[in-house]
């Protein structure tokens, strides 16, 4: 692990993996209070790392990782910067190289299709799978009766799924910050190659939304897949190992 300072002067843990690969980096990144090292991303990583590619993951900031602040106080513009300055700081490194590969899952996926918006020259492909796109789609997935709780309290509880126990923390600041955000206006941007995966019982990111994603894009080289009963995030082996399989193909024929 390594630590860098990112523009509001916190810690930022940062993974580097295979340094010396020949097929040059790729950065990836995680969603709303997951880590670097959560199942699906584990799989997008050995993916990359089998064909050679230099792999750099971090913890953002307010999530549940490595890196400084507090999980409630989470937003997609936050994480979208600690994105750019992870790339920042890989750029002063002997390593990097441009177009570089970029993925990730969820505000992940919207870091990376923000990022493409703002840099198409630094993008060699991409692949922002279950990527949140529309923050008045996302808030659908919530009852009219929990938004009104959420607002009223000022915060909302939820158990995580992929860690039984854990009691997540959301502000209502998140709220307002997804509604600052329509991706769908700049998606013709993306003219490289792109990989798109949603599970089939996705609500939050739902297919309907990917498929139009994928519709609008500018891109020539898209694929979208489907994952057969999964929801959001990838967890079951099946689901996994599905995943890293199209991963491992998309690398394969499309990237190299």
């Amino acid at each position: 692990m390594i630590k860098i300072k990112n523009r509001k002067n916190k810690n930022l843990a940062v993974w580097l993996e295979n340094e010396q690969g020949k097929n040059g980096p790729v950065f990836i990144a995680h969603g709303l209070s997951s880590t670097h090292d959560q199942a699906h991303l584990q799989k997008y990583a050995e993916a990359f790392l089998e064909n050679d590619f230099i792999v750099v993951r971090h913890d953002a900031t307010n999530s549940l990782g490595e890196s400084d602040g507090k999980l409630e106080d989470a937003t997609l513009t936050s994480y979208y910067e600690d994105f750019e300055d992870v790339i920042a700081w890989a750029s002063l490194q002997s390593w990097y190289q441009e177009p570089f590969v970029i993925a990730g899952h969820s505000l992940g996926g919207a870091c990376n299709l923000m990022f493409a918006f703002k840099y198409p020259e630094k993008i060699r492909a991409l692949a922002p799978t279950s990527a949140f796109l529309d923050g008045k789609v996302t808030l659908k997935a919530y009852s009219k009766e929990l938004m009104e709780k959420w607002k009223k309290d000022g915060f909302r509880l939820e158990e995580s799924k992929s860690r039984p126990g854990v009691i997540k923390k959301f502000n209502w600041t998140l709220a307002e910050d997804w509604q600052k955000y329509d991706l769908f206006p700049k998606v013709h941007l993306v003219k490289a190659p792109i990989l798109l995966i949603v599970g089939e019982r996705d609500i939050l990111t739902p297919l309907s939304s990917q498929q139009e994603l994928y519709d609008k894009v500018s891109s020539e080289k898209k694929e979208l897949h489907i994952i057969k009963g999964s929801e959001h995030t990838y967890m079951a082996k099946e689901h996994l190992d599905e995943v890293k399989n199209i991963f491992l193909e998309w690398i394969k024929t499309v990237i190299l």
